[in-house]
């Protein structure tokens, strides 16, 4: 199976994944990047990944001639041709012989559910995207997650507004980890700068410090998850932390949470270049004080909680 692409698109693949995992006898090996195995192997979806990282590498020859090869990273054509390159026996995938067609308006989860269902009757719920964290984390109910970052500009809010919501936490007696990629760590430091120095005690900067197995962890013991619309996103609704997101450029019925009070989606309505160099107007549209309130809500509602009792 191909999905070689971040967190996020794998989280959407999971349920599909999952699907697949289920009814088929075969040993499965997922080809993805290396870094998401321990999400891989949380989520229980593979028996085996591949490392890779991107369609710019040719996929791994011990692959070739595989009874089965499923095309989960996109529409192709590129994608398909990877893969039949492998000369599996079958293929399956949007743009291959006998696939359904390609909708590009339709929710990422729901688009691999349906490629599965409709081209290899193999059932599939979109809304199976639930991974179990692992045993031996533990509940912080005073330890809010604020992610900064994004993969671009544009869906990127403004870290000063940032840190007029990790001041209104702190304030209110909460203790704040920031997390973010290594590429990410000036972010980070320039949120962290923005605060007076009697709240920094309060703040930990995870951003760059982190693999994928302790972001998950990190995620999965937040009380509440606040983010752009990134991975860590996607964690957040995996793990079933409560969430507060913001989107800009994207339509969050593609790429948001399902339908729950527990993720407060902040979005202006409006979409644009999700590639863009600066942060997208409609996400400029969300002011702090939106936020504020939506943070504020979701505290009310996240306590007291657990997982064990199945709450949020």
């Amino acid at each position: 199976m191909l999905r070689a692409r971040g967190l996020g698109d794998l989280c959407a693949a999971v349920p599909a994944l999952r699907a697949l995992r289920r009814s088929l006898p075969h040993r499965i090996v997922l080809a993805a990047p290396l870094e998401l195995a321990p999400l891989v192997a949380l989520a229980g979806i593979a028996d085996e990944l591949a490392p890779q990282r991107s369609l710019d590498a040719p996929l791994c020859r011990r692959l070739a001639g595989v009874d089965l090869a499923i095309d989960l990273h996109g529409p192709g054509p590129e994608s398909g041709e990877a893969l039949e390159r492998l000369a599996p026996r079958r293929a399956v995938g949007f743009g291959l012989e006998g696939a359904p067609c390609w909708d590009p308006d339709e929710p990422e989860r729901h688009r691999w559910c349906r490629l599965v269902r409709e081209a290899m009757a193999v059932p599939a719920d979109p809304w199976d995207l639930r991974i179990e964290p692992h045993a031996t984390w533990a509940e912080h109910p005073e330890r809010v997650v604020v992610h900064p970052g994004a993969a671009s500009a544009a869906r990127r809010w403004p870290v000063e507004r940032y840190a007029e919501v990790v001041r209104h936490l702190v304030d209110a007696g909460l203790d704040v980890t920031v997390t973010g990629d290594p590429d990410e760590r000036e972010l980070a430091e320039v949120l962290a700068a923005l605060l007076p120095d009697h709240l920094r005690s309060h703040l930990r900067i995870a951003t760059g410090r982190t693999d994928v197995a302790g972001l998950c962890r990190i995620v999965a013991e937040a009380r509440i998850v606040i983010c752009g619309d990134t991975g860590v996103a996607h964690l957040a609704t995996a793990f079933g932390r409560p969430s507060v997101l913001l989107f800009g450029p994207t339509d969050p019925r593609r790429w948001g949470p399902p339908a729950d009070p527990a993720h407060r989606v902040l979005w202006a309505g409006t979409t644009g270049d999700p590639h863009a160099t600066r942060p997208d107007p409609g996400l400029l549209q969300i002011e702090t004080v939106d936020v504020l309130e939506a943070v504020d809500a979701q505290l009310a509602e996240a306590s007291p909680w657990s997982w064990s009792s199945g709450a949020r």
